[in-house]
């Protein structure tokens, strides 16, 4: 089997090398703007019981959604390609950070905000200089979850036409029992697995040089 996926691997360097940058770049895209999406909608209900209440259980309902399906939907208004696979990553992106950033921003203790409030700091300081950082460690680890979820679901995008390494593992299925399906579904895998585990590696590194010593 190695060796058999060794000689698929041999002579497609490039286009392998190509479709785990799409991949990647997909993935680091859509993470990064699902999260500032996730962030800024916590900070707007983080103060407000219900409504923190509300978007949590939303965010925890919406994740059951299938991703095929909200696929389909998107197709209709935006055809086949990069946006509705942009869309879809992005929304699923969004969902683990939201319910992270909102806990993490109400575990803040009073007595800190207080204090803060105290040596004259506006609401929108008190937020950015005190209440963020505090809660960052616990929306970084909703971003990892998020990073995680989004390189696997990735592949899927191949359905639409999106970019990436969906596509290896498809066609191999979709071929199975001919020659060299079953090494491109295993080398998209593979590659997955590698880029997840590349990412989780340098938010794990993010996390050291950003989180202060005191609330790692």
């Amino acid at each position: 089997m190695l060796v058999k996926l060794w000689d698929y691997i041999s002579g497609r360097e490039h286009t392998l090398a190509f479709l785990t940058y799409q991949h990647a770049s997909l993935a680091f895209q859509t993470t990064l703007v699902g999260s500032l999406i996730a962030v800024a909608i916590a900070v707007a209900v983080y103060r407000l019981p219900l409504f923190s209440a509300l978007t949590l259980t939303t965010s925890r309902v919406a994740l059951t959604i299938p991703s095929l399906a909200l696929l389909a939907l998107l197709i209709v208004p935006f055809g086949l390609g990069v946006v509705p696979a942009f869309i879809m990553l992005t929304f699923y992106a969004a969902l683990p950070v939201i319910g992270n950033a909102i806990v993490g921003l109400r575990s803040v203790p009073a007595s800190v905000i207080e204090s803060a409030k105290g040596i004259g700091l506006s609401r929108w300081r008190i937020l950015f200089t005190v209440e963020l950082p505090i809660a960052w460690p616990v929306i970084l680890t909703g971003i990892r979850v998020s990073t995680q979820m989004i390189v696997g679901i990735g592949a899927i995008v191949a359905y639409v036409l999106g970019p990436g390494l969906g596509s290896l593992i498809f066609n191999g299925l979709s071929r199975l029992g001919g020659a060299n399906a079953l090494e491109m579904a295993a080398t998209g895998t593979i590659l997955i697995v590698l880029i997840a585990l590349v990412f989780d590696a340098a938010l794990v590194l993010l996390g050291r040089v950003t989180i202060a010593k005191g609330l790692s």
